[in-house]
Formats: structure tokens, C-alpha cells, sequence
């Protein structure tokens, strides 16, 4: 049995609409159907190029020519918390972070039932930014680019009218 002219694998990944690594391993296997929970959603950060990418369900995700391992998220350390409050129907958000280039949050994104809102941050920025608000659930997930993924239940988050009245 033959195998192409390596020149050509590129090609053929384009016109198979599939992935040179897949190709060479013989095996395009289909992922399960997305069953649409969101709670389930994936993140992946590139250590190249800081490319923020989110799956729903299970993926093969790449990005520049390297696989990529999904983000595991820990619960929200102390450093990393932070506060909301209600202004004009929205939640603004604030974190008591360093914002260095070396040391920052690089992203925020709200997981709420069929809808994910993904804020990016950038170094020698403030770390504050507006979400919608949302009923009841949802997540907050902060990702530093020193301590990584970090995820808390919406529900936990202190306001700052409660922190006011205490």
C-alpha cells in the first residue's frame, strides 16, 4: 500500500475537510452528538499565542500546528473572587488583580444555562468588565494567566450591596 507524496497531505486535509494528524492515523472517528449542556463547556488557551478557544462538547482543538488539553478549572481562590454589582440591568464585574503583563486575567466568561458571554482582558488594563444579568445559576469563570481556570457558582459571588449592608 502507497502513502501520497507528503507535499500533498495538505491538500488532502482540505479537500477531506479532515486533520492531517487523523489522516495519518487511518481513523476519522465522529464525536457523540452535543447534547447542549453548557455546564460541560470546555476552554483551551493557546501557550503560543494566548488564542482563547470553547468547545461545548468533546473536540480535537489545535492552534498553531499544537493539540490542545481543555483548561480544568479549580473553585475561586481568594486572590481571584470577585464582587458584582447591579447597574442598569447588568451586572459590572471587579477583581482585585494584578493586571501586569507577566501576571494577568486574560479572560472571564459567564456560563448560564444556553448562553456564554466571554469578556477578554488584556495586561495594564483595570480588571472590570459587564455581564448581563441572570436569574438563578450560571458560573463565572476567571482564567489568570499564572494560577489558570478558575470557576465559581454565580450564586457565591459576593454583591456589593450586600457587603455594603453587612
Amino acid at each position: 500500500m502507497g502513502c501520497p507524496d507528503v507535499s500533498l497531505w495538505d491538500d488532502l486535509s482540505t479537500v477531506l475537510g479532515a486533520d492531517i494528524l487523523k489522516l495519518l492515523q487511518g481513523e476519522l472517528s465522529p464525536n457523540r452528538p452535543d447534547v447542549g449542556k453548557l455546564e460541560k463547556t470546555l476552554f483551551y488557551v493557546c501557550p503560543t499565542c494566548g488564542n482563547i478557544l470553547v468547545s461545548t462538547g468533546t473536540a480535537s482543538i489545535s492552534c498553531c500546528g499544537r493539540k490542545l488539553k481543555p483548561l480544568i478549572p479549580v473553585s475561586c481562590s481568594e486572590e481571584h473572587k470577585a464582587v458584582l454589582r447591579e447597574i442598569d440591568l447588568e451586572y459590572y464585574v471587579t477583581v482585585n488583580h494584578d493586571m501586569r503583563k507577566d501576571h494577568y486575567i486574560s479572560f472571564a466568561a459567564l456560563v448560564y444555562h444556553d448562553r456564554i458571554y466571554l469578556n477578554r482582558l488584556y495586561p495594564e488594563q483595570n480588571p472590570e468588565f459587564r455581564l448581563p444579568m441572570v436569574r438563578k445559576g450560571g458560573y463565572l469563570y476567571i482564567y489568570c494567566t499564572q494560577h489558570g481556570l478558575q470557576k465559581c457558582p454565580i450564586a457565591q459571588i459576593t454583591r456589593e450591596h450586600e457587603r455594603i449592608a453587612d
